[in-house]
């Protein structure tokens, strides 16, 4: 029969030319055929497929079984990469009923792992989520009973068609096991982001990344930018030192793909391009990562009107002190990625930033300054040019940057110069920007335009008060800020307006709470202008008066409103109260005999 000698090395020949065809092979197919190899494959396993038939006449079911169930294992995945998935299906099932009763057996488990990490791919392609997450949860009780009942390292599916003296080594059968249980979790980490429960995915995505590094079976890029990712994901929930550990990680990582030419050695312009983009994602990444720990120092600094408490700031320096000394220790052995070599390259990456709250000025400017390193990086690639939305996003995250260190910053002046800092890179991209194709980000800019003039002046205005008395400078200075935050507020509003340049009865959710801020405001700085001119005073008090009772008028219209603007209610009340009667008084000085 074919099993005896030279037959069963013909049938295993055959065996490993499909095999190479498949994985090979196919790579340089044309496109004009892109399956060519993938069907010469198939045809040769269906040949072996019948030779096994044929041999088995014999006692041996069992093997015969096993090798029965490589060969469908084989032809399914064969199928799905031709994308037809039904005749996949169908061979991957044969798969594992054949395997079903021997599934915890050391010539088994690997197949009837990897016969289920494709049918949860199969499944997932069609969309069916829930049925991959069955597939690959079954996969991996299986892997977890296997090791605690076994543990030895299982047989490779390959080597069901192998000469004894070609089998494999116990170091390789257990990488080549651990990695097809890699696949699982990596996939399962997939299925659950896709349903929602995104602190499992989480888990899973941080566990593929660690095995990933143990046992070496990464591509440094993808490696990279999936750590990148989960950074995100820790830094959504606060948690600083993970998220940062990750990113350090990813630039670590990726530095590897930097060095290394890729495989084919012919790297195009085109794979150049790519990397230099993926960089300048893992930048944004550590972009919003020193962001997002500057503004969360800022809200546990905080008072009552957005300045920072110095008793706070005292008593959250010696929780700190004490704190630092615990946690560290504690929390690092959990997230470590990687082996010795590795894990220096990130430690030392991680050494250039902070990853606890920054509870002064020179704290928050040392983050301030990674993440403007980290701005300038992200420019070189996505420039405006091609790159719109992504490079005016970028500046964005720059101006939050100077924004929140301003916070830390007690010097009234220079506190200003910041926010000059954010108008000079804002206006200019505001001025070059087509409003019609790009109406979300055209308002979000001018909203903070005009928010940045309106702090600009109230700096100005406290810088002031502590003078003996204002100077025409100061004056002038205060209502050209005012003037220019009233312009981009109004700008921002008219943008409400339909074609007909009629503003809207109600609000969408949206806009709400932005345009009653902005209407808020501008009554504001209406009576902020200083004029020696009574008349044109009291014009300034009538437009304040307006704006003030838009907003007492809308939310008694439109009660749901009340919940997004407060307190700028409660203001707007007491002013609408207020105004009349000093308005009067001023009429009166002006015309005293009326």
């Amino acid at each position: 029969a074919a099993a005896a000698g030279g037959g069963w090395a013909a049938v295993c020949e055959k065996f490993r030319t499909a095999r190479t065809l498949s994985a090979v092979e196919s790579r340089k197919d044309p496109e004009t055929e892109p399956y060519r190899s993938k069907y010469s494959a198939r045809a040769l396993l269906q040949e072996v497929k019948q030779l096994l038939s044929a041999a088995e006449e014999g006692g041996e079911a069992r093997r015969g079984a096993v090798r029965r169930a490589v060969l469908e294992y084989e032809l399914g995945v064969n199928h799905t990469d031709t994308e037809e998935l039904s005749a996949g299906e169908e061979h991957l099932q044969r798969c594992t009923q054949l395997l079903q009763p021997h599934r915890l057996s050391p010539d088994c488990v690997s197949l009837y792992i990897q016969a289920q990490n494709n049918l949860g791919i199969l499944w997932s392609e069609r969309d069916e989520i829930k049925t991959a997450q069955t597939y690959l949860e079954s996969a991996e009780a299986l892997y977890n009973q296997y090791m605690k009942e076994d543990g030895n390292p299982p047989l490779d599916p390959s080597e069901h068609f192998m000469a004894e003296e070609e089998k494999l080594t116990d170091q390789e059968r257990s990488k080549r096991f651990e990695k097809a249980y890699t696949h699982t979790l990596y996939y399962l980490a997939q299925v659950y982001q896709h349903l929602e429960m995104i602190e499992k995915a989480a888990q899973y995505c941080h566990t593929t990344l660690k095995r990933q590094l143990e046992y070496c079976g990464y591509y440094p890029v993808e490696w990279a930018l999936n750590a990148a990712t989960l950074s995100q994901y820790y830094l959504s929930k606060q948690c600083f030192m993970e998220s940062r550990h990750c990113l350090a990680a990813a630039s670590v990582i990726f530095s590897q793909a930097e060095q290394v030419p890729s495989a084919e050695d012919n790297e195009t312009e085109q794979d150049q391009q790519d990397l230099r983009q993926r960089k300048a994602e893992i930048a944004r990444c550590w972009i919003k990562y020193c962001l997002n720990l500057l503004q969360s120092a800022r809200k546990l600094l905080e008072d009552n009107i957005g300045e920072l408490d110095p008793d706070r700031q005292l008593e959250l320096k010696a929780q700190r002190k004490k704190e630092e000394d615990e946690k560290e220790k504690g929390r690092k052995k959990a997230v470590l990625f990687g082996t010795s070599d590795i894990c220096d390259s990130v430690l030392a990456m991680e050494e250039k930033v902070s990853s606890v709250y920054p509870l002064d000025f020179q704290e928050a400017r040392e983050i301030f300054l990674v993440g403007q390193n980290y701005v300038q990086e992200a420019k070189e690639f996505f420039q405006v040019d091609g790159y719109v939305t992504d490079h005016i996003e970028i500046v964005q995250d720059h101006s939050a940057l100077f924004k929140v260190l301003a916070f830390f910053e007690e010097d009234y002046e220079r506190r200003c110069k910041m926010h000059k800092r954010r108008i000079d890179m804002l206006e200019p991209i505001y001025a070059d920007l087509n409003p019609q194709y790009y109406l979300l980000i055209s308002r979000q800019l001018q909203f903070e335009l005009a928010d940045t003039y309106y702090e600009m002046m109230d700096l100005k205005v406290a810088i002031g008060n502590r003078l003996e008395e204002l100077d025409s400078h100061t004056i002038k200075k205060i209502n050209s800020l005012a003037q220019l935050a009233i312009k981009y507020y109004e700008l921002f509003l008219d943008s409400l307006r339909n074609p007909d340049k009629v503003f809207p009865e109600e609000l969408d959710e949206d806009v709400l709470r932005p345009a009653m801020v902005a209407k808020f405001h501008i009554a504001r700085l209406y009576g902020k202008l200083i004029t020696s001119d009574s008349k044109k005073q009291l014009e300034n008090m009538q437009t304040s008066l307006e704006y003030y009772t838009f907003l007492v008028d809308y939310c008694e219209k439109y009660p749901a409103a009340v919940r997004a603007v407060e307190t700028e209610l409660e203001l707007s009340k007491e002013m609408v109260g207020l105004l009349p009667t000093r308005m009067e008084r001023l009429r009166a000085k002006l015309c005293p005999f009326i």
